[in-house]
């Protein structure tokens, strides 16, 4: 008897494929639950709609992302500033919820994110509502939505030769001797420089979302390593070894007018991604999670025109985006640690012009 399961992406009846229909379908849902949390999405709306601060940070949820956040504390130190870090994908629905909240003449301050497809109607009712709007970002925008969004927000600063953690401090404290470090440290990480050691250090302890408000205290004050941060470091980078020889040992290699490495993600992706070229001599490295959001490095200039294929974006050399996963694709990686989408992907690299 063929066993079947209704394809929640498509609405219609598919056959498991032959090697999977020894499976458990009781089990499938544990199988694939989130691991991780979910944002109090009614908690940071209740805390927006009472806040006493004049300044809503919307950032994202790297370095580059604390690092702007403590130079927005250290400006707007007497105005006070409620953050809100965010993944790629949730921006738009941090913005549909802010845009349902009385602005009042305040601030909201986006940094780190770029621009999605319809995000200026979020835009546009924030403006009715009240709110001032500045965005600070360093990854590539076209020039029609560049053109687009500063015909709506306040203050717009694109520049994608820097950090955005060095957007914000070079507009906000242009003058203060700590954020103007705290911007050199950053961008030395996210910029790919590593030419400073404590930049490896404090990217790898953030890798660990639970690190953020320590680390970016510490920053305010001055203050690169600490006990905790230390510790933090070393733990991480025991399971680190262990991550990068798993992703190794899962990897395929794929394409041809490139050398295309994709595998799962088991965590650490720019560190991952690094160790990969290293050992396999590729020229681009895709590591897939479970949930069908990739992040992608490469040495030619071509990361964003990838990921921008896939329903995301970044930086010539580093970027993310995201698989349209069925739940036969999600039971294909986690058992034999490739689906369709690896193909997909290296093919249309491929196609790309440097």
């Amino acid at each position: 008897m063929n066993l079947t399961f209704t394809d929640n992406n498509e609405g219609r009846v598919r056959k498991i494929p032959r090697p999977l229909r020894h499976l458990n379908t009781d089990i499938i849902p544990m199988f694939f639950r989130r691991r991780s949390a979910k944002p109090d999405t009614a908690k940071i709306q209740a805390d927006i709609a009472l806040r006493t601060a004049k300044v809503v940070h919307l950032t994202h949820n790297d370095f580059d992302a604390v690092g702007a956040d403590a130079v927005h504390r250290i400006r707007f130190k007497n105005e006070g500033v409620y953050t809100v870090f965010s993944s790629v994908g949730k921006f738009p629905m941090y913005l549909d919820i802010i845009s349902q909240i009385a602005g009042n003449g305040d601030t909201l301050s986006i940094s780190d994110l770029s621009y999605r497809k319809g995000i200026d109607q979020h835009l546009r009712r924030l403006k009715q509502k009240g709110w001032r709007i500045e965005w600070r970002d360093h990854h590539r925008w076209h020039e029609d939505e560049i053109g687009l969004v500063k015909s709506i927000v306040d203050h717009l600063h694109i520049d994608t030769g820097r950090c955005a953690c060095g957007i914000c401090a070079s507009d906000l404290t242009p003058d203060d001797v700590i954020t103007q470090e705290i911007a050199l440290v950053v961008c030395d990480y996210d910029l790919w420089k590593h030419q400073d050691p404590r930049s490896g250090v404090l990217g790898l302890v953030l890798q660990r979302h639970e690190n953020r408000e320590h680390v970016r205290d510490m920053l305010m004050l001055g203050v690169f390593d600490d006990k905790k941060i230390r510790s933090e470091y070393e733990d991480i980078m025991r399971e680190m070894n262990r991550v990068m020889e798993r992703t190794k040992r899962a990897a395929s290699i794929l394409g041809t007018k490139y050398r295309t490495v994709v595998t799962p993600m088991y965590g650490y992706p720019s560190e991952t991604a690094a160790y990969l070229r290293k050992e396999l001599g590729s020229d681009i490295e895709v590591l897939v999670s479970q949930s069908g959001k990739f992040s992608i490095r490469s040495v030619p200039n071509i990361s964003h025109k990838i990921a921008r294929e896939f329903g995301g974006g970044g930086h010539p050399n580093a970027a993310g985006g995201f698989f349209n996963f069925t739940l036969t694709d999600k039971i294909l990686l986690r058992l034999f640690k490739k689906n369709q989408w690896f193909e997909k992907i290296a093919r249309y690299a491929d196609t790309i012009q440097k």
